[in-house]
């Protein structure tokens, strides 16, 4: 192969992270790494190069694997020190390890022990290539397609990791941490948010939250570099100069790669989060942190009254919802829609006002147990097989147990909707095969808004329906998905619920 001739970088270019990605080479041919790491010796993605690891053997990278958590993509030969080596080591990574974030590209120079057809359906492998058909821009193709797929897999797994944070603030809202739970977490998605522009600094942006009442600041947060160090080692005269102008102005500021989030509250405290590594940072990047950051003071405000949490968790819900949706492409106001088609459903079937607001507020929460999914099923594109999806009915059970310890209203609600949501009419559903009236009514309407909304609306696993098209399906599943009176309801009233769908569109 020859070398592959990248253009020269322009003056105004960012300069190149410290960070860097991590490939494995695993091929027991000496050569192939050489060539390999000659091949890619300029590359770079997202101001970062490569980091190339080595092993010779399926049995050589295990333990490579076993310590480095943090490898991106493995290139792995198929025929080692067995014909299968390759795809035993598969196996390895996605059902030992439980690494289903790393990107498997499969060579190998003896098709024939591995037909590709048989290997792509078989084996959870992300890409599968004959060495010979590596010409230096497929290799250059190839690695570019892993990496950025591997970089929105992490930066979904952050925001899923968020919202754990939040949800556990929100139960545990009168223990004496709740309140750092929740900075943790507001932390953890702004960053997310920001990796949906796929920035490279987000890979190493530190960041930490104050709050500032009538005794000083109050350290809640940290992330990066600023983890586990003291406010005094944090707090530099440089940082506290920027901190303290944000304070005077009561706004935030951009400073080169410094972002300095001001959050003011009803309470006369405020709250400051500190961001480096944002030299980058657009306009939209800009709008989408002021947006969340609004929201969020809000959240703030009631942690600090100890007031009910039912206005604050239906914002934030909807906000984190949305922004684990839009990491992986999915109609970015789902949650929303399908709270306010609940909350009519809810209003025509003759609940009162405060029941079909409960269920309003509940039902974004809908499919939040999806946040133990692994992304391998949680992002595939095509159908998933039997295996696959017994994991993704865990949604409902895993939605339960993360909401069904609380005791406030609205959690209580929502942990009935997680549950109960993909029951059916006909006793055909999951996880407990429910019947009719035995389905909670909570279940039944938002089974029905669920449904409803998501087949308009384009998915990573089909195309939106036609309004005439969906209508026909809701009408062949009365009495079977759904229950009949609801159906009847959205059908009569179709334009009111057409109109939700029109004011939310993506």
């Amino acid at each position: 192969m020859g070398k592959l001739q990248f253009a020269k970088k322009k003056k105004e270019d960012s300069p190149l992270s410290k960070e860097t990605w991590k490939v494995l080479i695993c091929d027991d041919e000496i050569e192939v790494h050489t060539i390999t790491k000659t091949v890619l010796s300029d590359f770079t993605f997202k101001n970062k190069k490569l980091e190339f690891l080595s092993a010779y053997s399926a049995k050589e990278a295990i333990p490579i694997l076993e310590e480095n958590h943090d490898i991106s993509v493995i290139l792995l030969d198929v025929v080692m020190e067995s014909d299968s080596a390759g795809l035993d080591l598969v196996k390895v990574i996605r059902d030992d390890l439980k690494n289903y974030m790393i990107r498997i590209v499969l060579r190998t120079g003896q098709p024939g022990y591995a037909p590709e057809k048989e290997v792509i359906q078989k084996y959870d492998i992300n890409d599968y290539k004959e060495k010979t058909e590596l010409t230096d821009i497929k290799l250059y193709t190839t690695m570019i397609s892993a990496l950025r797929s591997y970089k929105d897999l992490k930066a979904l797994d952050r925001s899923k990791k968020g919202l754990e944070k939040i949800i556990q603030a929100t139960r545990n809202i009168y223990e004496k941490n709740s309140l750092k739970l929740f900075a943790s977490g507001v932390l953890s998605q702004i960053i997310s948010i920001l990796k949906l522009n796929g920035h490279s600094f987000l890979i190493t942006a530190d960041g930490f939250s104050l709050e500032k009442d009538t005794k000083g600041l109050n350290l809640l947060a940290t992330t990066g570099n600023y983890s586990n160090k003291s406010l005094d080692q944090i707090l530099t005269s440089e940082v506290k100069e920027i901190i303290n102008e944000a304070i005077e102005k009561k706004e935030s500021i951009y400073l080169n790669d410094i972002y300095v989030g001001y959050i003011q509250t009803d309470t006369n405290k405020q709250n400051i989060i500190y961001m480096t590594g944002c030299d980058t940072l657009n306009r939209l990047d800009r709008n989408l942190i002021d947006i969340f950051s609004s929201n969020v003071s809000t959240a703030f405000n009631n942690l600090y009254l100890n007031k009910e949490i039912i206005d604050t968790q239906k914002e934030l819900i909807e906000t984190l919802g949305e922004t684990v949706e839009r990491r992986s492409k999915e109609a970015s106001h789902h949650v929303r829609r399908v709270a306010n088609i609940s909350y009519e459903l809810a209003k025509k079937i003759g609940l009162e006002e405060k029941e079909a607001t409960l269920i309003r507020n509940a039902s974004p929460m809908h499919d939040v147990g999806k946040i133990g999914i692994p992304d391998s099923v949680l992002l595939k594109t095509d159908n998933l097989n039997d295996e696959e999806f017994q994991k993704m009915k865990q949604h409902t059970n895993i939605g339960r147990d993360i909401l069904a310890h609380s005791q406030k209203e609205v959690l209580k609600a929502a942990s009935i909707i997680a549950y109960e949501h993909h029951e059916k009419w006909d006793g055909s559903g999951y996880p407990r095969g429910l019947k009719g009236e035995d389905i909670h009514i909570y279940g039944r309407i938002t089974a029905v808004a669920d449904v409803f909304d998501a087949l308009l609306h384009k998915r990573c696993y089909k195309d939106p329906w036609p309004i005439d098209d969906v209508v026909e399906y809701i009408k062949l599943e009365r009495g079977r998905h759904f229950d009949p009176e609801l159906v009847d309801v959205l059908l009569k009233d179709i334009e009111i619920f057409k109109a939700i769908e029109s004011d939310g569109e993506d």
